[in-house]
């Protein structure tokens, strides 16, 4: 940053003395002004038809020497990535995989920034062509270790033939400046231009034709200083003191400048900090949300993992306790003498133990995968319904104190699914419904205990335990979709808890499953079920209200053509 202090005024030069007779050292001072413009001039247009020479090239070269400083390929200019090349070199040496891997790095960055070149290479002008890069690394002796290999991409096109070699230019860029003069880039281009030769030799004749108009308008200039010497003469002393305080002003106003220029400097590089920390926030924040849901997808897999251990455990000692009822059945049936409603009935419990056997073999195999693995086959959802009233209706009329009834309309519900899954899934949500009923159940005994007057409470008490708790299933066709309800009329639920009732290990139900003397609620179920409504891409849609009951609703993609016609069957227990 350059200093804030105001330039020093360059010294007088000292007036030196008379070599003659005053009007001629007078004649002589009068003429140098202009002697010395014109010599200027001339030396000035000499230099420009010098430099003119090399102009195009040192162009092209700070154009390159700007695209490899400033071209961002990964987030990271090329000197970074060099910057930190060596780096790690020093630290770590040149085969530690962090080195090799910054090393390909590079590679992959120099390869990024020349292919475009190729892409439009003879096509715009002013475009350079870009047929080698290279970095090589020199002065490496002082670190007392070997350096490492040069790193260079080679353009897959051809080099320009033997005639239009001369147009080959060739660029040695020191990358990091000169506080590290190790790393320095080859670089083999040419810069692409229709007509570019043409037009430096019209502009060369140009200049030839303005450098004679210039060296007649100085001399003319230099006739004209002399004739107006005598009148600037008496206005020097004048001009001298209003030079003086320009000076001073000039000098004062610079000042200015240079201290709002360094205030501008401090507001940018406090607004650069600011957004390197909001980027390393984000940074840090995705990182956070990455670790999340790694977290999540470990919750997921162990989740999986207890339920099928837990559930086929549990399948597995039913099943061998099983083993032995169904002997003794078979005995039973096969030692004959049993009167014939004896022998039908046995003939039922031995059903019904198969079909026990065979829902124990389905659970046993579903466990054993992942829900996101499902089986798909076509299947009819009202009849799965049918089958789902039919296995709970009697226990839950017998020991729930629950009616189920169903509503299947007579119509094709066909859908891709996993039948072992959505059976289970379908039986979630009836538990559900059954411990919701059993909440209810014990909020009107608690309301009735708490009434005041004992007739009122003797009436609510019966009312509470002649109350009996009732779900419907309902498959029926919308649009395109099959639809299963489970509707009843519990507990239902508030927004907070609709909320996060699909959340593993969720739960409100604890006390009131133990109550009525079954497990404890492990918020595993509707977490369950919605893993593999996922998997069926079903829809899951929930409508409730506290103490007014609640409506599951899953939506399926249907398959196959609806029909307009429809019959409405229920069947009630009672």
């Amino acid at each position: 940053m350059p200093s804030s202090e105001s330039p020093s005024p360059m010294p007088a030069m000292p007036t030196p003395a008379p070599l003659g007779p005053a009007w001629l050292w007078k004649y002589v001072r009068g003429v140098a002004p202009a002697v010395l413009i014109w010599a200027i001039v001339i030396g000035w247009l000499a230099y420009l038809l010098y430099d003119r020479s090399r102009w195009t090239q040192e162009a092209d070269e700070a154009n390159l020497r700007e695209w490899i400083d400033e071209a961002r390929v990964f987030r990271k200019t090329l000197p970074e990535l060099v910057r930190e090349y060596l780096a790690l070199v020093d630290a770590r040496g040149l085969n530690d995989d962090p080195t090799l891997w910054k090393r390909k790095e590079i590679e992959e960055q120099l390869r990024a920034m020349a292919d475009p070149t190729r892409v439009y290479q003879a096509q715009l002008p002013l475009f350079p062509e870009i047929y080698r890069l290279e970095i090589r690394f020199e002065s490496w002796s002082a670190t007392g270790s070997p350096p490492p290999e040069a790193i260079h991409w080679d353009s897959p096109a051809p080099r320009p033939r033997l005639r239009n070699r001369l147009q080959l230019q060739v660029m040695e860029y020191p990358l990091l400046g000169p506080q590290d003069p190790r790393p320095i880039l080859h670089c083999e281009y040419r810069l692409h231009a229709f007509n570019k030769l043409q037009r430096e030799e019209e502009d060369r004749r140009v200049r030839s034709l303005v450098v004679g108009i210039v060296v007649l308008t100085a001399g003319i200039l230099a006739v004209v200083s002399l004739y107006r010497f005598l009148r600037r003469e008496r206005l020097r002393e004048r001009g001298e003191l209003e030079a003086q305080a320009a000076l001073e002003h000039a000098q004062r106003t610079a000042l200015e400048n240079e201290l709002r220029r360094q205030e501008a400097e401090r507001a940018r590089e406090e607004l650069d900090r600011k957004l390197l920390e909001q980027s390393l926030e984000a940074a840090r924040q995705e990182s956070r949300a990455a670790a999340a849901e790694r977290a999540a997808l470990e919750l997921k897999s162990q989740l999986f993992a207890s339920i099928g251990i837990m559930a086929g455990s549990y399948a597995h000692n039913i099943k061998n306790l099983l083993v032995r009822p169904n002997d003794l059945l078979a005995r039973c049936i096969e030692t004959g003498g049993l009167q014939e409603s004896h022998a039908s009935m046995l003939q039922e419990v031995r059903s019904t133990l198969g079909t026990v056997n065979e829902r124990l073999q389905q659970i046993l195999r579903a466990v054993r995968r992942d829900p996101t693995r499902t089986e798909m086959t076509r299947l009819d959802l009202g009849q799965l319904t049918r089958e789902t009233e039919t296995t709970w209706a009697n226990l839950a009329r017998d020991k729930w104190k629950l009616l189920i009834s169903i509503e299947v309309r007579d119509e094709p519900l066909s859908i891709h699914g996993d039948l072992s899954h959505l059976q289970q899934a379908i039986e979630n949500l009836l538990f559900n419904a059954r411990d919701a009923t059993f909440e209810m159940r014990n909020h009107l005994r608690d309301q009735a205990h708490r009434c005041a007057d004992p007739a009122q409470r003797r009436r609510a008490i019966l009312e509470a335990n002649a109350w009996k708790g009732q779900v419907q299933l309902r498959a029926y066709r919308q649009e395109t979709f099959a639809v299963l309800e489970v509707r009843d009329n519990g507990i239902g639920m508030t927004e907070e808890v609709q909320q996060n009732c699909l959340k593993t290990h969720f739960s409100t139900k604890r006390d009131n499953a133990l109550f009525e003397g079954l497990n404890a609620g492990m918020g595993l179920g509707l977490s369950f079920v919605a893993v593999i409504l996922e998997h069926h891409q079903a829809t899951l849609q929930i409508e409730s209200q506290p103490f007014h009951g609640a409506t599951f609703r899953i939506l399926f993609p249907c398959i196959g053509p609806a029909r307009s016609t429809t019959v409405s069957a229920i069947r009630d227990p009672n």
